[in-house]
């Protein structure tokens, strides 16, 4: 049995998520990027995407260092958008010093390029077959939407311009769409909107030491297993341009023979979108599971 370790993306967040970390581990991360960490997390710096994204960061890494000093593995790892940065971490192919680094820039980057009047809306029990004509004839009409994630086969994401996600909800609705909700991201992610900030991030990158990962790595956006270091720098600057395809990474993984799959905080979001894809194996969240009882899972593989 083969264990994936997730790493959530924007949305799972919440006020506080760094206070209970070790005052050791938040200095380092404080010292890195000359500001103090555990400011990072409430309520009001949570309405900065770069405070977010750090903040998955700096809690995803913490507990996989946690699970590994008491000797815990993973086969494979992957990352929902900025989960990928953790997950490269995890993986041994890039440094958490410079994940930081990274991460910073990259948050503020897509900041500074739609600081307000946009973001990304969930649209649930549509297919993308079903979703695509709309947001074709949306666009072609001039409005700024786009498909952003494909997170199970009826749970798809869109991003775009406040307005126009709005309109396109009601259009979805007639389609016969039975939820449409705005999510806690202020920003267009995964679409062309993002495309010159993702080039500013892949010079910054080009800088930047990575290795061919220990763990085996699956791309969030593409679903594939990457193997060399210049594959993952061109993952990590590019997938915040580009459609997340998670439903295919977690299929890519159970057709690997991945039957655990245990998510890093922030949250169990990712838990639930693995089940009804590991029918016969685990999954299991860090929060919201005993630390004994998940190393004891994690010893099982």
């Amino acid at each position: 049995m083969s264990t994936l370790l997730v790493f959530p993306g924007q949305g799972a967040q919440r006020p506080g998520m760094l206070q209970a970390l070790p005052e050791a581990f938040l200095g380092h991360c404080s010292e890195v990027l000359g500001e103090p960490v555990e400011r990072l997390d409430s309520e009001q710096a949570l309405r900065s995407t770069r405070a977010v994204q750090l903040c998955l960061l700096i809690a995803g890494i913490e507990a996989w260092w946690r699970l590994q000093a008491q000797g815990a593995s993973a086969d494979y790892v992957a990352g929902l958008s900025i989960g990928a940065y953790p997950a490269a971490v995890a993986a041994g192919a890039l440094d958490f010093d410079d994940a930081l680094r990274l991460v910073s820039l990259r948050g503020q980057l897509m900041h500074d390029a739609h600081p307000s009047g946009y973001g990304m809306t969930a649209i649930l029990g549509l297919e993308v077959g079903e979703l695509e004509p709309l947001l074709l004839q949306a666009q072609a009409d001039g409005d700024e939407v786009y498909l952003a994630n494909i997170n199970a086969p009826r749970q798809l994401v869109i991003s775009g311009q406040d307005a126009d996600m709005s309109a396109f909800g009601e259009k979805a609705r007639e389609r016969g769409a039975i939820g449409v909700r705005r999510l806690a991201v202020s920003t267009p992610s995964h679409c062309r909107l993002l495309t010159p900030q993702a080039r500013q991030l892949a010079q910054a990158m080009s800088a930047v030491e990575l290795r061919t990962p220990g763990l085996r790595y699956l791309s969030g956006s593409n679903a594939r297993l990457l193997r060399d270091a210049d594959a993952l720098r061109d993952d990590l600057a590019f997938n915040m341009c580009r459609t997340i395809d998670w439903a295919g990474t977690l299929i890519s993984a159970y057709e690997r023979g991945v039957r655990l799959q245990v998510e890093m905080p922030p949250g169990a979001v990712l838990t639930g979108l693995a089940r009804p894809v590991l029918i016969d194996g685990r999954v299991a969240a860090f929060e919201g599971t005993r630390f004994d009882s998940l190393l004891a899972l994690m010893e099982q593989r």
